[in-house]
């Protein structure tokens, strides 16, 4: 039998994090799914894989095996399970395959599933699970007031006030995107990598596409975010995570502070959370 009753495995969850909680985190993006196990002490490991829609929950199973294997994770020693999705698709694909794995229930971010935000936008249920996931381990991590920004697919901002509630934010194309884009549609234009210029001002076609993709997304980031405190009218702390923060963030002249992990701090927060709001009700 695949799982234990629902009752008996928080009650055993409970017990095993006296000694070592350790939780398997997933973050399914567009581009990429970042995975990882985090416990009590930190971060275990953290990695990403691509996101594939063709892929079954076997293969993703075997992916995660893979990466628990390669950082000498012992399943047994996994209490629980958190995914957040940007991709409903892939959604349950991955939640079968990490329940094959660590043969216990994934918690999947969304309703039901209490993160402990305050949204004050139009439609709070427009708020996708990655930020609210990354506002959640913002907040902790950097009090309030706070700018989050996240360089994936899309590269989002959003703006958190002294009252820690998310407010709103800004949504625009990814560095990978505009990239795609600008060589899709040009016909001299040739694809090339997300790598830093010789120098600022370019004197080839390579170096000029180099220079305009790094600094031209790091003066937008510098631009966006000033903006944002001379709105707030705070000098607030910013925080930039995703795939392209390494890349594009030591380029900007704004102070930023690069959290890779913040999706796998968010998820386990919100996991903790809900663990002890059900341990709760299962003792009354």
């Amino acid at each position: 039998m695949l799982f234990l009753n629902r009752s008996i495995m928080i009650f055993m969850a409970g017990d095993a994090c006296r000694e070592r909680c350790m939780v398997l985190a997933i973050d399914i993006g567009n581009t990429n799914i970042v995975i990882g196990c985090i416990g009590d002490d930190g971060t275990v490991f953290k990695e990403r894989i691509y996101t594939d829609l063709k892929k079954t929950a076997v293969e993703y199973a075997i992916s995660l095996k893979i990466l628990l294997d390669l950082y000498s994770v012992d399943t047994s020693e996994i209490t629980g399970g958190i995914l957040s999705s940007s991709v409903p698709p892939v959604t349950p694909v991955m939640r079968r395959a990490a329940e094959k794995v660590i043969c216990r229930e994934m918690m999947v971010v969304g309703p039901g599933v209490k993160t402990g935000l305050d949204i004050k936008i139009d439609d709070p249920g427009q708020l996708g699970p990655d930020l609210a996931v990354g506002a959640v381990a913002g907040i902790a991590q950097y009090g309030a007031p706070l700018i989050v920004v996240d360089m994936g697919t899309a590269t989002t901002v959003m703006v958190v006030n002294e009252k820690r509630q998310v407010i709103g934010g800004m949504i625009m194309p990814g560095v990978d995107v505009s990239l795609e884009g600008m060589s899709l549609r040009t016909s001299y234009l040739p694809k090339i990598s997300v790598e830093p210029p010789k120098k600022l001002i370019g004197s080839n076609t390579i170096d000029c596409m180099k220079s305009g993709v790094i600094y031209g997304n790091a003066a937008c980031i510098d631009g966006v975010v000033a903006r944002i405190r001379e709105e707030m009218q705070a000098d607030m702390p910013a925080v930039a995570t995703g795939g392209m923060a390494n890349r594009i963030i030591p380029y900007c002249k704004e102070k930023i502070v690069i959290d890779d992990e913040l999706s796998l701090k968010g998820l386990k927060l919100i996991y903790d959370r809900n663990m002890r709001q059900e341990r709760k009700l299962l003792q009354k």
